[in-house]
């Protein structure tokens, strides 16, 4: 994981994103034996549900997919990532109203609080899988933040 400020490029440290309410820690990654770590993260959390989610340069309507989550907007419950393979970008509001930009790769947990505004974009590789967990088990849905006219 890399974080900075997005206007001033001052490097950002988990115990700051901590402060923000963000979660975020690299985890032992085995592909074969993960699911005994997310366990205790569900059980803690309160989630109840997962799945996988994989983007990659061929997914099908790609582009389409990606613009649902490069504006920013919120959710009623957390956003929790865990990455499997590739990587992303999560650009996140700071109780402050700054950007904070979180590049996350593999082995990383991320937990982005509810109601708490950020966008998500692939990096160039546009490859990423990751385990999402969830409170509810239909998901979560955006709220995008409304724009001064």
């Amino acid at each position: 994981m890399r974080a900075r400020e997005i206007e001033t490029g001052r490097p950002v440290s988990a115990a700051e994103l901590k402060q923000e309410g963000v979660f975020w820690q690299s985890l032992p990654f085995d592909e074969a034996d993960y699911q005994p770590i997310l366990e205790n993260v569900k059980r803690d959390g309160g989630y109840i549900h997962q799945d996988i989610i994989e983007l990659r340069p061929d997914t099908p309507d790609l582009e389409t997919i990606c613009a649902k989550f490069d504006d920013e907007h919120l959710h009623d419950e957390d956003e929790v990532r865990f990455i499997l393979e590739g990587e992303g970008i999560f650009d996140i509001r700071s109780s402050d109203d700054r950007w904070i930009r979180v590049e996350v790769e593999q082995g990383d947990l991320i937990i982005v609080p509810a109601k708490r505004y950020h966008r998500f974009e692939l990096t160039d590789l546009k490859t990423i899988r990751c385990v999402r967990l969830f409170q509810d088990a239909s998901g979560w849905v955006p709220h995008y933040r409304r724009r001064a006219s």
